[in-house]
């Protein structure tokens, strides 16, 4: 049976087994819509290699190191190290903008104008995004607490009113809250800083 006909999730396995092929057949299999996607958010072919290299590399080093188990769900994982790599490139940018050469300096890299550029509104959108999702795996007691405080802009007292607790139970969900978002988020690497 040529390689060719195997699933994502049985070439994955024939990798993980020494078989370096398989590996191959993912990469062509998958190379055109990883590049795109790179491409369709830097615009500029040299960066969309280094990237897209770059995932590669990344998807390998955690396949060898057992940190793939998206059963099945290949491409997805592939394009979120794809999605991340590109957020990085554009925070490093960011950085080499804030700090030139005196002998380059220009005063309109220091002046904010107050509107965000496109790099800072995708990563924003996308911390926004992938809080939501941390938010909704934690114990329902910390979710709600979590919630009330910061969507709903709800006091302590407010918040043990509401859920019938005293003010140090609400305190203390929050803190929990918060020390498991980091723990999930650092599981499941997720970055949630913003520029």
């Amino acid at each position: 049976m040529l390689l060719d006909n195997f699933s994502d999730k049985v070439l994955v396995q024939n990798f993980l087994n020494g078989d370096n092929k398989s590996f191959e057949v993912l990469l062509s299999r998958h190379k055109s819509r990883v590049f795109a996607f790179i491409m369709s958010k830097v615009k500029n072919r040299d960066i969309t290699e280094d990237i897209f290299q770059d995932t590669f590399i990344k998807v390998i080093n955690s396949l060898q190191k057992g940190k793939y188990n998206e059963e099945g769900k290949f491409l997805p994982w592939m394009m979120r190290i794809s999605h991340n790599l590109v957020i990085d490139h554009f925070r490093k940018e960011s950085k080499m903008r804030k700090i030139r050469p005196t002998s380059e300096f220009d005063i309109f890299d220091v002046i904010d104008d107050g509107s965000k550029n496109q790099e800072e509104i995708m990563i924003q959108t996308q911390v926004h995004s992938d809080l939501k999702i941390l938010i909704e795996q934690l114990p329902n007691d910390q979710k709600e607490v979590l919630k009330m405080r910061y969507f709903e802009d709800l006091s302590f007292k407010e918040i043990s009113d509401l859920t019938n607790s005293s003010i140090n139970t609400a305190l203390g969900r929050m803190r929990y809250a918060l020390i498991n978002l980091r723990k999930l988020a650092e599981k499941q690497h997720i970055d949630l800083k913003v520029i």
